[in-house]
Order: C-alpha cells, then sequence, then structure tokens
C-alpha cells in the first residue's frame, strides 16, 4: 500500500469513506514507512502504535455503518513530545522527564483524536523546545529527510522531518520563535503559527507561556488547514484563548488574492540572507504579481531589534516556567543528595542540558533585582514598538512575505560551538511571536544541493484564513510542493 504514502487529507478521506482501503490500512502503510527508515530519520522519542491501531479500529467500525467520518478519520498524525498524550511518555527530551508520563491529554490531542485521527508517534526536538536544529535533545538527534548530513531545524525537527519522510500525513509541533516554520523551510514542507490563543495551550508543556503557540505541520496548505480547523477554537482550560469558534479555514482556500496588497520586508532581504534564498523569495514576490495582487517592500525598522528582545523575553520566562524541575514533584530526582537544597542543584545539574541551563540563567539574570528594569521592562518596550511596525504595514498591506530563515538546512556541528550563530536562524521568525500574529511557512524554491528554500507569509492578528489562502494561492501556481523529499519520492515512484 505505498501508494498512500505521500497521499492528502482530502484524498485518503474519500478513499476511506468509498471503502477502497481501511484505516487500518493507512496505518499500516505509514507504519511500514517507519520501520523502514526511522533508523535513518530517528524522528520519534516513542511510538503510539497501540493507540493509533484502536483508533483506526474505531474509524473502520463507523464506515462499516455508513455513519459520517470526522474531518481527520483515519490521517496518520506526528505529534510533538512537549504536548501530554495520556498514559504515554512525555520527555521534551529532556533527561529530567525521561519518565514522565503525564495523567492527561492535551487539548489538542483531545481534538484530533475526536476527528478521527491516527497518533503514531511522540517526536524528538530540542530540549524543552529550545533550539534551531535538534542538536539539543537528550535522546537523539533528528537528521532531515532531504539530506541526512543536514539538520532538519528546531525545535519541532521531529513533527517537520516524520511528514518529510512519509512516516505521517500531518504533525503538531510548538512554535516559541520560529520552531514549527523554520523546521519547515528546512525540510521542504508547509508549517504554520497560528495567532497567538487561537490554539489552546493546555497540556503543552511550557517554555515562554507568552510565545508559545502549537500549530501544524502538512505536505500542502490544504493538509494545514484541515487540522488547523480541527484544533482550533476556545478552551476554557487556558486562560490565553480566544473566546471565540474554530473557523473553517479548508472553505477559505479559494486561491483568489486579486487586488490584495502585499509587501516583501525590506530589511531581510539585505545582508546576512544567502543569496539563493533572496532569489527565490524575490520570484516568489512576482508570482504574487501574476496572480493578481499589489506587490511593494515595507520597511520594519524595529526588527533589528527582534533577536535580543526574544532572548531577553523568552529566557525570563523560561526561568520561572522551569523553576518546578527541582526533584520534588515529578520528572528526574538525584537520590544521594543528602539535604533538599543540594537536591535542588544536583537534580537540575544532572537533568538539564546546557542550552537550558544557559537560557534559565540568562533569564535569572534579566529578571533580577537591580537588572529587571535595565534588561526584562526594556524589552518588553521594545517588544511593543517591534508590534507597531507590524501595525504601521498592515494598515496598508494585507499581508507581509520574507524568508522564512536565513539560509537552507545547515550540516550537523556547524553552528552548535557559536550560540548565537545558531540563534540568528530564527532572525525572520521571532518578530510574529513578540507580535502575536499568525505565520506560515511554504516551499518556494530549492538551492544548487537541492534543500528546500521556505517563504513566509505574516498577517496580522486572526487573519489566519487570509493567509492559509494566500499560501494556497501561490501553492496552486507554482510546482515546488510537488517534489518529495528522496525519501518519500522512492516510496511514491515505487
Amino acid at each position: 500500500m505505498t501508494e498512500l504514502i505521500g497521499t492528502s487529507i482530502r484524498k485518503l478521506h474519500q478513499m476511506l469513506a468509498s471503502k477502497e482501503v481501511s484505516a487500518r490500512e493507512i496505518l499500516k502503510a505509514h507504519l511500514d514507512q517507519i520501520n523502514r527508515h526511522e533508523s535513518e530519520i530517528d524522528a520519534f522519542n516513542c511510538l503510539t502504535d497501540k493507540l493509533a491501531e484502536k483508533k483506526a479500529d474505531e474509524i473502520d467500525k463507523l464506515v462499516a455503518s455508513g455513519s459520517e467520518l470526522p474531518a481527520l478519520a483515519g490521517i496518520p498524525i506526528a505529534i510533538k513530545d512537549n504536548i501530554c498524550i495520556k498514559d504515554y511518555k512525555t520527555t521534551c527530551s529532556s533527561k529530567v522527564l525521561a519518565d514522565f508520563v503525564p495523567p492527561y491529554d492535551a487539548t489538542v490531542a483531545i481534538k484530533v483524536l475526536q476527528a478521527g485521527a491516527l497518533p503514531v508517534g511522540k517526536t524528538n526536538m530540542d530540549e524543552f523546545a529550545m533550539g534551531s536544529s535538534t542538536e539539543n535533545s537528550a535522546n537523539k538527534l533528528t537528521r532531515n529527510p532531504w539530506n541526512t548530513k543536514t539538520v532538519p531545524g528546531g525545535s519541532s525537527g521531529g513533527s517537520a522531518a516524520s511528514v518529510a519522510a512519509g512516516f505521517s500525513v500531518v504533525s503538531l509541533g510548538s512554535d516559541t520563535g520560529g520552531s514549527i516554520r523554520q523546521p519547515a523551510s528546512f525540510c521542504g514542507v508547509v508549517g504554520m503559527k497560528p495567532t497567538y490563543g487561537m490554539v489552546s495551550r493546555f497540556g503543552l508543556v511550557a517554555f515562554a507561556s507568552s510565545l508559545d503557540q502549537i500549530g501544524p505541520f502538512g505536505r500542502s496548505v490544504e493538509d494545514v488547514a484541515y487540522v488547523l480547523s480541527t484544533i482550533s477554537g476556545h478552551d476554557p482550560s487556558d486562560s490565553t484563548s480566544i473566546q471565540q469558534a474554530a473557523p473553517d479555514f479548508v472553505a477559505a482556500l479559494t486561491g483568489n488574492i486579486s487586488g490584495m496588497k502585499i509587501a516583501v520586508i525590506k530589511e531581510f532581504l539585505a545582508e546576512g540572507i544567502d543569496p539563493v534564498v533572496r532569489e527565490s523569495i524575490v520570484a516568489a514576490a512576482e508570482t504574487y504579481r501574476k496572480l493578481g495582487a499589489q506587490v511593494d517592500e515595507v520597511s520594519m525598522p524595529n526588527f533589528k531589534h527582534a533577536l535580543p528582545v526574544y532572548y531577553l523575553l523568552a529566557t525570563a520566562e523560561a526561568s520561572a516556567n522551569l523553576a518546578r524541575y527541582d526533584g520534588v514533584k515529578y520528572g528526574h530526582r538525584n537520590k544521594e543528595a543528602k539535604d533538599i537544597l543540594s537536591m535542588y542543584y544536583k537534580t537540575r545539574q544532572e537533568g538539564l542540558g546546557a542550552e537550558v541551563k544557559r537560557r534559565i540563567m540568562l533569564g535569572t539574570f534579566a529578571l533580577s533585582s537591580g537588572y529587571y528594569d535595565a534588561y526584562y521592562k526594556k524589552a518588553q518596550q521594545v517588544r511593543r514598538l517591534i508590534k507597531e511596525d507590524f501595525d504601521k504595514a498592515f494598515a496598508k498591506f494585507d499581508l507581509v512575505i520574507c524568508p522564512t530563515a536565513p539560509s537552507t538546512a545547515f550540516e550537523f556541528g556547524s553552528k552548535t560551538a557559536d550560540p548565537l550563530s545558531m540563534y540568528l536562524s530564527d532572525i525572520a521568525t521571532i518578530p510574529a511571536n513578540l507580535a502575536g500574529i499568525p505565520g506560515i511557512s511554504l516551499p518556494c524554491g530549492f538551492d544548487q544541493g537541492g534543500l528546500p528554500i521556505g517563504l513566509q507569509l505574516l498577517g496580522p492578528a486572526l487573519s489566519d484564513a487570509k493567509l492559509l489562502n494566500a499560501a494556497h494561492a501561490f501553492e496552486q501556481a507554482t510546482e515546488f510542493h510537488k517534489r518529495y523529499s528522496p525519501m518519500l519520492s522512492k516510496v511514491t515512484a515505487s
């Protein structure tokens, strides 16, 4: 059943409803793909195949009874390992949570299960979502299906790689500063960060609560729209959840963008952006002109401050959120300590990785007495200026576009010795998290080595449907989405 690998949600749904294929067969095809290639990619921290088999049997009973099928019926989905699934380990790829089994499901997990999705596994990630390459995982290195010598991006590298390798049709990740969009760019798939508050964060292990957002990956904009429609909507368990019903994002994909006003962010076509990436973004802007959109340039003068602002605010929030991992209530505990204070020290020393410790120390410093006003408060003020840059742009334009990442996927180890160089990987994605606006990345080209290039679209808060439609229009006008990773191409060609 290899023809099921690489097939869209719409097509699989039609095949399932017409009884051409069963949910069990769809699941088996993807589990077989995992068995064939997981040793090459290492996308998963654990498989949830038993849960998926149970859900597949439920879907097949619905098909047999002639009942209406839910939106994601029979669709294999991978879930990032910082999103809780009851009775399955949620490790955040950290030693400190190596044996943590949550007693409840995240709201998004409940929603995708109710929609009939088949969860195939929990995906590898940078520890506590802190990283841009999935090299900070305490468990393993996830490799890019386009070139296994290169990183898949991060922190949701396992979720992006799972879709690119055909292990799942779609996946869920979390995005704090680009952790969905950047790996989507590196792995040649579509990845979306919704408007802050549109998707519940209940059951997502927190990194930086004012920035974190769960979102979907897929091989097409339509597949992403299906998942986003499923997981969106108000959740009383999340105090930051927007009080509105989930829109039908699939119905919004008309492909008509005639008259839409789109601006290219000037600062992200300047020095520091790989020339081949820049050329692809310029070409993408021209494609939008041909589709009937009005395209111009816009300047975002405060974006130059986004990186330091992010790494002050995110680390400050992380230092507070991660204080709970002290060996008292759950997670790893040093059992040789003679008193509670030394237990705290040794537990965190043993359980947390170097990058997590670096960010906790930076955040604690920024919040400390005598430095709070100079660093944390000032960063919040500049965050507002970045938001105002977006507000001014969206007063004139419907959307803005720029590269998702300044380069294509880089080789393992090439940036680990230089944290600042690694942090620059997220320079184009961070502003959206600071402003709470939606962003989407989709393929728009390839470099000389055949690695994917990502185009990022950003819109004002709650413009998610418009953003998806503009991305869909570009996708339908180009051929980039029809190229699969070499690993997936071999399966679909057989």
